[in-house]
């Protein structure tokens, strides 16, 4: 049996290309939110209560790739990117890793879960819109 994402492939495609405004708009690059995406995992909550269900991001997994967006960042030539050369990357990716990173780690992290939030938003609105929010609800085992 197939995970329910798998699943629904060409609707978080469709929803790829509908959210890139709001990465635009973000702190993110397009490369930036791709790691984060990569890190997020979506759940149904509430699978058996069709008024409570929703899908959600679990973005427990994002703190451990906050020191890759900035090594993005720093390749791109982007604000606090790491300073001088692969030494300011090695560095921000040491104390990413040791919990020493300033406050745009923390501020980065919210950034990063609220966008998945809307992102888990934008989903469920378009497997309800399109009439299959019911069979993955009904059919999602965790």
């Amino acid at each position: 049996m197939s995970h329910w994402t798998d699943q629904i492939a060409g609707d978080r495609m469709a929803v790829d290309k509908e959210f890139d405004s709001q990465i635009r708009e973000s702190s993110f690059s397009t490369q930036e939110w791709g790691l984060v995406m990569a890190a997020v995992e979506f759940e149904i909550e509430h699978p058996g209560d069709p008024e409570q269900a929703r899908v959600v991001a679990d973005t427990t997994q994002v703190p451990q790739i906050l020191p890759e967006l900035e090594d993005v960042r720093s390749q791109m030539g982007g604000p606090g990117g790491g300073g001088s050369g692969a030494d300011g990357g090695v560095v921000d990716s040491l104390k990413g890793v040791l919990g020493l990173g300033d406050g745009d780690d923390e501020d980065r992290l919210e950034d990063a879960e609220r966008l998945a939030d809307e992102y888990a938003r934008a989903l469920q609105n378009r497997l309800e819109d399109r009439g299959k929010w019911e069979r993955i609800r009904t059919g999602y085992d965790g």
